[in-house]
């Protein structure tokens, strides 16, 4: 059986299988990673994984699991970030918009634009 050896930055140098390593393969491969529980202490180990590390966790049996960000995510966001008061402000013109529907759809008898009233 493959033996892994990794490092615990408390315990130092721990030997794995190939099922106790956990491989992320990224879209951006700055944001690959793998990472193993110690089994000296129990810590969760997480370190970045460059092309040549994922290589050779590849070579020693290790499954990649793939990401891929989201295009949102690396979107440039300018201005201030939301703050609770701005969600506060949401969430009340949320509940004004429901009820000014709601009433619009009872004054017209919930016809849409364009329809008449016919019997």
């Amino acid at each position: 059986m493959t033996v892994i050896k990794a490092s615990c930055p408390s315990c130092g140098d721990v030997e794995l299988t190939p099922r106790q390593v956990r491989l992320v393969v990224c879209s951006l491969e700055e944001r690959s990673f793998y990472s193993f529980t110690c089994t000296a202490c129990n810590d969760v180990v997480r370190k970045p994984a460059g092309g040549d590390v994922v290589a050779l966790l590849r070579t020693g049996g290790v499954l990649p699991e793939r990401w891929v960000i989201p295009a949102e995510v690396l979107e440039v966001h300018e201005g201030p970030a939301l703050s609770h008061d701005d969600l506060l402000d949401f969430c009340l013109w949320l509940e004004s918009a429901d009820l000014l529907a709601a009433a619009a759809s009872a004054v017209d008898g919930g016809r849409t634009a364009g329809e008449s009233a016919t019997l």
